[in-house]
């Protein structure tokens, strides 16, 4: 399996910590995982359309939320 470059770079990052700090890092990593399995991670520092129109949509609802609570 090939990596990418952020990959690359995210491993040499983790290989560079002391190994209890790794230890305790990767098994982070491993009940994040868990939570969501299949998940896979998107490296694309881009945004999307899609990613753009979810992110104005919860932004809009948090908006109206927060003004929600507010004592009138």
């Amino acid at each position: 399996m090939q990596i990418s470059e952020r990959e690359e770079i995210l491993l040499e990052t983790f290989r560079r910590l002391p190994e209890e700090t790794a230890k305790e890092l990767s098994a982070l990593a491993e009940r994040l995982a868990a939570l969501t399995p299949g998940t896979t991670i998107d490296w694309s520092d881009s945004w999307s359309d899609a990613d753009l129109r979810e992110f104005t949509a919860a932004s809009l609802k948090r908006l109206d939320d927060e003004e929600q609570e507010e004592p009138r």
